[in-house]
């Protein structure tokens, strides 16, 4: 305080004189310098330089001029970066916006019913990818433009508003935020359709193999017509999932002949080629060689040892009737009799609505396999009809004189289901090169 009354003191002190005499101006120009009141009394002088009064104005107004200018080209950079936000914001909505309506057709590629809504933006994922790149490199390119024009803005003296610079910044910030989101979404998407792709792809090969192999099947048939019945069953391995199905039932029945044509080599046993359970009584009917016995025939879980052979992987025509009245039953093989029984199920009438299996045996209707008991090779033409077939009617379908479908169950492709990889339907040898003497 004392330091400043010193000031003004001396102030008065030298200036006073001129001022009330209103001296003219003689051009110099004096500083005072505070003093303590202890110290010198004399004020010291220093002289400013001669300055030209129209010289100074002339400066003063150039200098204005370049401030006004900087200011000029500041509020241009913002509009143009508003403007530029705007834009990218409205881009990104209508971008998200073409994300949510976009879905996979059923074929695994992308809807066709669908419009690309965002002008700019193109459908293919990875050219999504590059243009968004693009425009956050370009984003960041004017950031780094502002902030040098803000640098040289504060060299002339123009100070660039720091709230404005830090809302661009903050909303820059967001967008990259959105654009990177975007990016990964993209990339999902992209993953999606190569895995949608490849399944696609395995599923196109597979189809195709089929067909090639039905072709070749076709060429080595040499083109002639094949009857519908001419197709074999093969199951090469004793596995619990290997099997064939037929798809019709048996009605109630008081006899059947049951007939089959049937290759196997398996040991020990050729296992159970044929099956079918009802509800209650899983062996209602079932054809079986396990280990070293016979063959045996279950009806209604009652057992009859037959006199076949067919363990010589050599095609056989087996037949095997039954009636109730007295159980009485015959088997035949390549067309002979070869054995005849009775007292098996006797007045036991077939239960109807059952399951009927090739190639396993059934401890639950339709299920519960056991690979020990499984067939393995070759059956073909398993018919069965409601009747005891006549000797000469079974032996004109061994030797290849005639074939008759069974009139409750018939050989038809469309009748039979094959379970497992590794079970096939394939084509029938034409019937002479199946008889034992071929």
């Amino acid at each position: 305080m004392f330091s400043l009354l010193s000031g003004m003191l001396c102030f008065c002190a030298l200036g006073c004189g001129q001022l009330t005499n209103r001296q003219a101006d003689d051009g110099k120009r004096y500083i005072c310098r505070a003093i303590p009141l202890t110290g010198d009394a004399s004020c010291p002088v220093t002289l400013l330089p001669e300055l030209n009064a129209g010289g100074q104005e002339e400066e003063l107004r150039n200098t204005v001029m370049q401030l006004r200018e900087t200011i000029l080209q500041q509020k241009e950079t913002i509009s143009k970066q508003i403007g530029t936000i705007n834009e990218l914001t409205t881009k990104l909505s209508l971008c998200a916006s073409a994300t949510t309506d976009r879905k996979y057709d059923k074929g695994g590629t992308w809807g066709k019913d669908k419009q690309n809504t965002m002008g700019d933006v193109p459908g293919d994922p990875n050219e999504t990818i590059d243009n968004l790149g693009k425009t956050m490199q370009g984003l960041k390119d004017r950031l780094e433009n502002l902030e040098q024009q803000q640098m040289r803005a504060n060299i002339s003296g123009a100070s660039f508003p720091s709230e404005l610079r830090d809302l661009l910044q903050q909303r820059l910030g967001e967008l990259e935020k959105q654009l990177l989101k975007k990016v990964s979404t993209l990339e999902a998407e992209k993953s999606m359709l190569s895995n949608a792709t490849a399944a696609y792809r395995l599923k196109t090969e597979s189809t195709l193999n089929a067909l090639v192999e039905r072709i070749n099947e076709l060429e080595k048939g040499g083109g002639d017509f094949i009857p519908p019945e001419q197709f074999k069953l093969s199951l090469p391995q004793r596995t619990n999932y290997l099997y064939g199905r037929i798809t019709k039932s048996l009605p109630e029945m008081y006899a059947f002949t049951l007939c089959m044509w049937i290759k196997s080599s398996a040991s020990p046993g050729i296992g159970t080629p044929f099956s079918y359970g009802v509800p209650g009584q899983a062996n209602e009917i079932v054809l079986i060689e396990w280990g070293n016995n016979p063959i045996e025939l279950l009806i209604n879980d009652k057992v009859a040892q037959l006199p076949l052979e067919v363990r010589d992987g050599r095609w056989h025509h087996i037949c095997i009737s039954w009636t109730t009245r007295d159980g009485q039953w015959e088997a035949y093989q390549d067309g002979e009799k070869l054995g005849a029984g009775d007292n098996l199920a006797a007045w036991h009438p077939i239960k109807p609505g059952g399951v009927i299996i090739l190639g396993q045996e059934q401890d639950v209707v339709g299920g519960r396999f056991d690979a020990g008991q499984a067939f393995v090779g070759e059956l073909s033409q398993v018919n069965i009809w409601d009747r005891v077939l006549k000797p000469v009617e079974i032996q004109s379908m061994a030797n290849c004189t005639s074939y008759v479908p069974g009139n409750v169950v018939s050989w038809l492709a469309s009748n039979v289901e094959v379970f497992g990889r590794g079970a096939f339907k394939r084509p029938l040898e034409i019937c002479q090169e199946r008889l034992p003497n071929a």
